[in-house]
């Protein structure tokens, strides 16, 4: 496995941390960047959150992917590279490596340094023919691209990631990757669908609590990195789906009136006070090709699974 060179120095993701953290709870509304969520201890709840009976989109996609792959190995005749947005810990693309025939080259990105070289170790081993280059950067900023990669491009953002974004969000980030990753490119995507709100609320309530614990683990983030002393115990997790605006929301609920100490400067909660953490944004296939149309993609290919709980799309840029 080849090492990235474009990886972020520790003292200036500490500065943007430490910045993106006060802005957002300096806020009338305060809220914290959900991408902050993925650290070691991070990940590792988000893998524990993957295997939850309640939480449908990852194994629903899970599902789909062979499939997906199989269809799409008939559609990438030429060689091609994958380059893979919030790569995480690198299950999914297993799943298209082990049916498509044509990848010379896999991209993976992430903000967890540490996760993603220790799951790239991993994949290079099960697929020596391979060339493995990741980079660790923050993916929802442009990151320039390994020179040495002169095949097309099929991007890669598979889980419901895109929901993260507000819709206006969401566009700037998929005109980006249009960009980074060129002409003649692809992006398959996963994207999650509207559907009963009580399936929703149990898939962000789980009775385990193990999404309670990663919600609250962004602090413990804050406090390690940007040396804050947060106790994330005087903080509830609170998870509810918004029909309205068609997403769900997730915040993090001070239990009482306290004052928090982050690089010197000290926030202030009254008790009831919330941080908003996370949304996650439902589409049905026609709200979703319409926001990638105004990114510069179109429609080539959408799969559902049989009680469209989830669909995935392969978009060709235009």
């Amino acid at each position: 496995m080849q090492t990235s060179q474009f990886a972020v120095t520790e003292g200036d993701f500490r500065s943007l941390f430490i910045r993106d953290v006060l802005d957002g709870l300096q806020q009338p509304q305060k809220s914290l960047p959900s991408k902050y969520f993925y650290d070691s201890q991070g990940s590792q709840y988000f893998d524990q959150i993957c295997s939850l009976n309640e939480y449908y989109p990852y194994r629903t996609e899970l599902s789909m992917l062979p499939d997906v792959a199989r269809d799409l190995n008939s559609i990438l005749q030429d060689p091609w590279e994958i380059v893979e947005f919030g790569a995480g810990s690198l299950v999914k693309i297993r799943l298209l490596l082990q049916q498509l025939d044509n990848i010379e080259h896999y991209v993976p990105i992430d903000i967890a340094g540490d996760h993603l070289r220790q799951a790239s170790d991993r994949l290079q081993q099960e697929f020596p023919q391979l060339t493995v280059l990741p980079i660790e950067a923050d993916f929802t900023q442009p990151a320039p691209l390994p020179e040495t990669l002169p095949l097309p491009k099929l991007g890669f953002f598979p889980g419901s990631t895109i929901g993260n974004f507000s819709p206006e969000q969401a566009q700037f980030f998929l005109s980006n990757i249009r960009q980074s990753l060129g002409d003649h490119s692809r992006l398959l995507i996963g994207v999650d669908t509207k559907k009963d709100p009580s399936v929703l609320h149990n898939a962000y309530n789980d009775s385990m609590g193990v999404t309670a614990a990663f919600n609250r683990n962004i602090l413990n983030h804050i406090n390690r990195i940007c040396g804050a002393d947060f106790d994330p115990q005087a903080f509830a997790h609170y998870a509810f789906y918004n029909p309205v605006a068609g997403r769900i929301e997730m915040h993090l609920i001070s239990t009482l009136a306290q004052q928090v100490s982050i690089d010197d400067q000290m926030i202030a909660f009254s008790e009831g006070e919330n941080i908003h953490t996370e949304n996650s944004y439902k589409y049905t296939p026609d709200e979703f090709l319409a926001l990638a149309a105004t990114s510069g993609w179109e429609r080539e290919r959408i799969w559902l699974d049989k009680a469209q709980m989830f669909s995935v799309f392969l978009l060709s840029a235009r």
